[in-house]
C-alpha cells in the first residue's frame, strides 16, 4: 500500500510542478508551419500559448500560413501572415487575440465609442462574435458614486429565463443572483466597469460597460455551447469568498462530464463525491457519507421531489438523467431555513426547463445504457422537456459466465422525467413534473428483485412585485420493493415495502431595502409507510402471510430566513426553522414496565389507538447560522453552526443503501434524529480567481441514532424496538479544498481528515456495544483524498486524471473459537476494530467535442476512457465461510481489473 501512496503523492507534486512550469513559460511563438490554413494554425497556437483568438470564419477563408518560427512574439508573426491581406488584429492584456477584416478592433474603448442611449437605459443586448468586447453606456449622468443595474438573463439557445445565474461586477466583487424569471438587480460603482455574468451550467459572458447612472441591461447567456473562448470565471470562484454561507459545494454538469465514469455514464453523485468531506464506503454505490453522517441522512432532493433510492443496477449508476439536470448544490453546512428533514446534508438538483424557440433535445449511446431527451416550446407561452435512460446490461452478464458462475443473471433499468411549464403572465407560471424509475434484476432463477421510485409534483410561482415572489408546490414521492422467489412452488413468496408522502409547501423570498433578503414559508408532509408483508406466491405455497402495520405520521416545519449584510467586510445569514411531528393511528403498541428495557419479558400489556389518533408528538426548533466577515477583496473567515432534526429512519445492517432497505417512522420508542454542527473555515482565491483555495474544520454531535443488538433481525419485525440499540454519536475532520479554474491545465485537489464515532448510550439496557466506548461507525474513513487534473488540449479535445484514496471502512472479524454446549461457536472482535484494506483507484478519460459552431444540426462529443486503470483489487466486502472445519476469509471485490468504456452522446 505504500507505493501506491507515494504513487498519489508523486501525482500532486507533479500537478504544481507544471502549473509552475507552465506560468513561467515565455509566450513566443516557435514551430514549423507550411502551408496550413489559418484556422490549424491557431488552434497550434493556442495548444502552446496562452493566446486565445477571436474571428469569424468568413474573415479568413482561404488564408493560409506558411513560415517557420523560432521564438518569434506573435505581433510579427501575425504581421507575416497579414502582410498582404486587408486583415487586422488587437492583443488584449488577457492575451485574447481579435482578428477583424478592414479595421483594427479596439480592445479599450473610449467612453463614446458607443452612442449612450437617449433614455439612459440600454436595451437587449444580442449575441455576436464580439458582443462581450463593446462597451455600453448605461444611464444618464447625475450625482452618487453608485448606480442600480436591473436586467433578465435569458439562455442563447433558447431565450428561457435562466433562474441561478450569477451576476458579478468584477471590481467591486459585487454579486447578485437571477430569480425564478431571470431577473436580477445589482448596484455598483459608477465608471468603467466589468460585468460577468455565468450560468450554473458553467458558462460565462462578460459585459464592458460604462455606468453613468441607473438603467437597464438584459444579457443572454450560452448553456449548452462555449459562444467565443474559454470559460474565465466558474461560479464557485465568484462565491467561494463572498457568500455567507460555508459548506455548501456546487457542480455543474460540465464539470461532471469530464470525470471519468463507470461504463461512461455522466453521474452527479460521483461528482460530488470528487469534493472535501463527501465519501462513500462501498464501490460502485450511489449511496454516500457526508460529514461522518450515515447515508440516509442525506436529503435528495429532485426540484421539489425526495428521491429515496437514487441508484440503478446495483448502485452502478445513479437515478438522475445528467441530461435532464442543470446543475447541483450539495449543503454540507450553512443549510437554509427553508430546507429539512435530513441530518448530514440536502443535495439540491435543479432540473433543466424546456426551451422556447424550437424543438432541440439530446442523448447519449454507451456500452451498457442509452438516453434520449426533448424539449421545446407547445404554443407561445408553454415550453415541456422529456427524457428517458434504459440499459442493456444483460450482454455483460452473459459475458462474464466464462469467469464468474453468473446462473440465470440479469438486470435492467429504465426511467422515464420531464416537466411541462405554462407561463400565464409576467407574474405567474405553473409547472408540473414527474419521475419515475424501474429496477429489475436477478443473480440466479431462484429469486427477482425490484424497485421503483414515483416522483410528482405542481408547483406554482407569483411574483407580487419587484421585491416579493412566492413558489407554493404540492405533490407525491413514492418507493416500492418487492423480492419474488418462485424456484422451488412449495416455498415460493412475495415480499413487499412501500412508502408514500404527500408534501405542501409554501415559500416566500422578500427583499427588504439592500441589506436584507427574507425567505420564509411552511413546509408539511403526510407519511403512509407498509413496512413489510410477506405474501404466499402460487397455488402450492405454503408461505404463511405476515405483515407489519402501516405507520402514519404528519410532520409539519415553518421557517424564517434572513440574509443580512451589516457593511461590505460582514454579512449574515441565520434563520429558524421550527418541526412538529405526530405519529397518527390506526396503531396497537405494547407498553414496557416503566424504566426496563424493550425486551418481550417486560411488555404488560398493550395500547389501542384509533384511526387518525395522535400517538405521539414531538417539536422541537432548527437553529440555522452562518457568517463572513471579508478580510480583503480575495479573502475572507466564515463560520456556522447548524441544527438538524430527522423523524424517518433507515433500518438496514449495511454501510450502503441497498434496494431492500425498510425505512421507519420515530414512535413512542424511536425518537427523532438530532444534531448539531459547528463549522469554521478560511477561503482565499489567488492570480485574479485562478485558483481557490478553502479549509474548513467542523465538529458535529448526534443524539438518538440507531444500532443494531447482535443478531438483530431487521426483516419483518414488528417490534423492532427491542433489536435498535440507541446510540450517540459525534464527528470531527478538516478539510482541505483547492481547484484550478482557468488555463489550459485545471482540477482540483481535495483532503479530509475525518472521523465519526458511535456509543451505545448509556441508558441502554438491552446491550452495549463494546462496553459502551465509543467505536468507529460501518463508514469511518480518516483518510480520503481526490485528484482531478483536467488538460485541455485543443477546445475540442482534453483528457482526465481522476485519482482517489481513502482508508479502508471497520469491519468485525472472527478471532477465535470456544465451545459451548456441546457445540464449536466462533468469537468475534470488537464491533469494528479492524479495517480492509486502503482503497486506492486511478481513471482516466478523453473527451472529444465537435466543433462548436452555434448554427449546427447537431453537436456530437465522444467520451473514452477506463475506468481504474491500474487494475486495482479493492475490498468492497471481507466474509467467511465454513469449509472443512475451519472458517475461510474472503475477500470481494467489484471492479478487480481496468473497464474501458465509450460513449457517444449528441445534442441537436
Amino acid at each position: 500500500m505504500m507505493r501506491f501512496k507515494k504513487y498519489f503523492i508523486f501525482l500532486l507534486i507533479t500537478f504544481f510542478a507544471v502549473q509552475l512550469g507552465y506560468g513561467q513559460a515565455e509566450n513566443r511563438i516557435t514551430g514549423f508551419f507550411p502551408g496550413i490554413s489559418f484556422e490549424r494554425f491557431v488552434e497550434l497556437v493556442e495548444k502552446e500559448t496562452p493566446y486565445r483568438f477571436y474571428f469569424k470564419e468568413s474573415d479568413v477563408a482561404g488564408l493560409t500560413v506558411n513560415l517557420q518560427a523560432s521564438k518569434d512574439k506573435l505581433e510579427d508573426v501575425l504581421g507575416v501572415i497579414f502582410l498582404k491581406t486587408d486583415l487586422k488584429y488587437s492583443i488584449s492584456g488577457e492575451k485574447e487575440v481579435f482578428v477583424s477584416k478592414g479595421e483594427k478592433f479596439q480592445v479599450d474603448f473610449l467612453s463614446n465609442y458607443f452612442q449612450a442611449p437617449t433614455s439612459g437605459v440600454s436595451g437587449s443586448v444580442g449575441q455576436d462574435e464580439f458582443v462581450r468586447n463593446r462597451r455600453y453606456v448605461i444611464g444618464i449622468p447625475g450625482s452618487g458614486s453608485e448606480a442600480k443595474l436591473v436586467g433578465v438573463v435569458k439562455s442563447l439557445e433558447n431565450d428561457q429565463p435562466i433562474q441561478g445565474a450569477i451576476v458579478y461586477e468584477k471590481e467591486s466583487m459585487r454579486q447578485t443572483i437571477t430569480d425564478q424569471g431571470g431577473k436580477y438587480e445589482i448596484t455598483i460603482p459608477k465608471g468603467y466597469k466589468t460585468l460577468l455574468v455565468q450560468n450554473i451550467g458553467g458558462y460565462t459572458e462578460q459585459r464592458l460597460l460604462d455606468i453613468q447612472g441607473d438603467g437597464t441591461l438584459d444579457l443572454n447567456i450560452g448553456e449548452g455551447v462555449f459562444s467565443l473562448n474559454e470559460v474565465v470565471v466558474r461560479s464557485g470562484a465568484l462565491t467561494n469568498v463572498s457568500r455567507p454561507e460555508m459548506g455548501v459545494q456546487s457542480l455543474s454538469v460540465q464539470q461532471m462530464r469530464k470525470l471519468p465514469a463507470v461504463m461512461g455514464e455522466v453521474d452527479i453523485i460521483k461528482g460530488i463525491l470528487t469534493m472535501p468531506g463527501v465519501n462513500t464506503a462501498g464501490e460502485a454505490s450511489v449511496g454516500f457519507n457526508v460529514r461522518g453522517g450515515a447515508a440516509d441522512q442525506n436529503l435528495i432532493l429532485l426540484d421539489q421531489n425526495t428521491l429515496f433510492n437514487p441508484s440503478h443496477l446495483f448502485g452502478f449508476f445513479s437515478a438522475v438523467n445528467s441530461d435532464m439536470v442543470q446543475g447541483v448544490e450539495l449543503y454540507k453546512a450553512g443549510v437554509p431555513a427553508s430546507l429539512g428533514g435530513r441530518l448530514s446534508s440536502v443535495l439540491q438538483v435543479t432540473p433543466k426547463k424546456g426551451r422556447t424557440d424550437k424543438i432541440g433535445g439530446s442523448g447519449g449511446i454507451g456500452p451498457m445504457t442509452s438516453r434520449l431527451s426533448l424539449d421545446g416550446p407547445i404554443g407561445a407561452n408553454t415550453t415541456f422537456i422529456l427524457g428517458t435512460r434504459l440499459t442493456y446490461s444483460d450482454w455483460l452478464l452473459d459475458a462474464l459466465q466464462d469467469r464468474i458462475d453468473l446462473g440465470a443473471s440479469r438486470a435492467f433499468f429504465a426511467d422515464l422525467n420531464g416537466s411541462v411549464e405554462h407561463r400565464f403572465s409576467e407574474t405567474d407560471a405553473i409547472r408540473v413534473s414527474g419521475y419515475f424509475s424501474k429496477d429489475e434484476f436477478q443473480f440466479d432463477p431462484d429469486t427477482v428483485y425490484s424497485y421503483s421510485n414515483q416522483n410528482f409534483a405542481v408547483s406554482w410561482t407569483h411574483y407580487f412585485n419587484d421585491a416579493i415572489e412566492a413558489t407554493f408546490s404540492a405533490g407525491q414521492d413514492g418507493y416500492d420493493f418487492l423480492v419474488q422467489s418462485e424456484d422451488n412452488p412449495l416455498n415460493s413468496y412475495q415480499y413487499r415495502f412501500d412508502i408514500r408522502q404527500q408534501f405542501l409547501k409554501a415559500q416566500f423570498r422578500q427583499e427588504k431595502g439592500d441589506r436584507h433578503i427574507l425567505t420564509y414559508g411552511v413546509h408539511g408532509i403526510y407519511y403512509q409507510l407498509n413496512p413489510g408483508r410477506i405474501n404466499p406466491f402460487g397455488p402450492e405455497s405454503i408461505v404463511i402471510p405476515d405483515q407489519v402495520a402501516s405507520e402514519k405520521a404528519m410532520d409539519w416545519s415553518f421557517f424564517l430566513g434572513d440574509e443580512y449584510e451589516v457593511n461590505e467586510q460582514l454579512t449574515i445569514s441565520g434563520g429558524l426553522r421550527y418541526n412538529l411531528y405526530r405519529f397518527l393511528g390506526p396503531q396497537t403498541l405494547p407498553v414496557y414496565a416503566p424504566g426496563e428495557a424493550f425486551l418481550p419479558e417486560n411488555i404488560t400489556g398493550e395500547t389501542t389507538y384509533g384511526n387518525g389518533d395522535n400517538v405521539q408528538t414531538y417539536h422541537g426548533p432548527e437553529f440555522r447560522f452562518s457568517a463572513r466577515y471579508t478580510l480583503s477583496n480575495w479573502s475572507s473567515i466564515k463560520a456556522g453552526v447548524n441544527s438538524m432534526r430527522q423523524n424517518i429512519h433507515l433500518l438496514s445492517n449495511s454501510s450502503v443503501i441497498t434496494p431492500t432497505d425498510t425505512w421507519k417512522l420515530s414512535d413512542p420508542f424511536l425518537k427523532p434524529q438530532r444534531g448539531i454542527q459547528y463549522a469554521l473555515g478560511y477561503f482565499r482565491n489567488m492570480k485574479q480567481s485562478m485558483y481557490e483555495l478553502s479549509a474548513e474544520v467542523y465538529y458535529r454531535t448526534m443524539q438518538n441514532l440507531l444500532d443494531y443488538r447482535s443478531g438483530a433481525k431487521i426483516v419483518l419485525n414488528d417490534r423492532i424496538e427491542q433489536d435498535v440499540l440507541v446510540t450517540q454519536g459525534k464527528a470531527y475532520g478538516a478539510e482541505l479544498y483547492l481547484r484550478k479554474l482557468q488555463g489550459k491545465l485545471n482540477g482540483s485537489i481535495a483532503y479530509t481528515y475525518s472521523r465519526s464515532l458511535l456509543q451505545t448510550d448509556p441508558t441502554e439496557r438491552k446491550e452495549q456495544i463494546n462496553r459502551s466506548e465509543w467505536y468507529p461507525s460501518n463508514f469511518d474513513q480518516p483518510h480520503n483524498a481526490n485528484l482531478v487534473m483536467n488538460y485541455e488540449l485543443s477546445r475540442r479535445l482534453n483528457v482526465t486524471l481522476a485519482g482517489k484514496y481513502s482508508t479502508g471502512r471497520p469491519v468485525t472479524l472472527p478471532i477465535a473459537k470456544f465451545e459451548y454446549g456441546g457445540a464449536e461457536r466462533v468469537f468475534f472482535s470488537d464491533r469494528n476494530s479492524f479495517r480492509v484494506p486502503d482503497y486506492f483507484r486511478m481513471d482516466f478519460s478523453i473527451n472529444l467535442e465537435g466543433n462548436h459552431k452555434v448554427k449546427k444540426l447537431a453537436h456530437a462529443s465522444w467520451s473514452f476512457g477506463v475506468y481504474n486503470v491500474l487494475g486495482r483489487d479493492n475490498a468492497y466486502s471481507i466474509y467467511y465461510v465454513p469449509e472443512g472445519g475451519k472458517l475461510q476469509g474472503y475477500q470481494l471485490a467489484i471492479f478487480a481489473e481496468p473497464i474501458p468504456f465509450i460513449t457517444y452522446n449528441f445534442r441537436f
